[in-house]
């Protein structure tokens, strides 16, 4: 199992429920692939750079996780097929 960090913003135009529903299915991606979500950061509704997909503002969300390569890999998939999903990053952590 490798350490990853993952960064993604979620649109914020849908309800409250919606954006919650949508970082719990990401995080199930993990957990349903025998990963470990190690600590969960909601940062809450920010101001984008620049608008993407129209957008002006989103909603960040930061996952540390412990997962194998191809879970990471259906993630980053399923990230990117996502309609509330503008953006994800995704980096591999240094091993201590």
């Amino acid at each position: 199992m490798t350490n990853y960090e993952i960064m993604f913003i979620v649109k914020t135009t849908m309800e409250e429920e919606k954006i919650k529903s949508t970082i719990e299915a990401m995080k199930k991606i993990i957990t349903d692939g025998k990963g470990k979500v190690v600590e969960t950061k909601e940062m809450g509704e920010r101001k984008l750079a620049y608008p993407i997909k129209k957008e002006l503002n989103g909603f960040y969300v930061v996952l540390k996780v412990e997962a194998s390569k191809e879970v990471i890999g259906e993630f980053d998939r399923k990230a990117q097929l996502s309609e509330t999903i503008l953006r994800h990053l995704i980096i591999k952590l240094d091993e201590e």
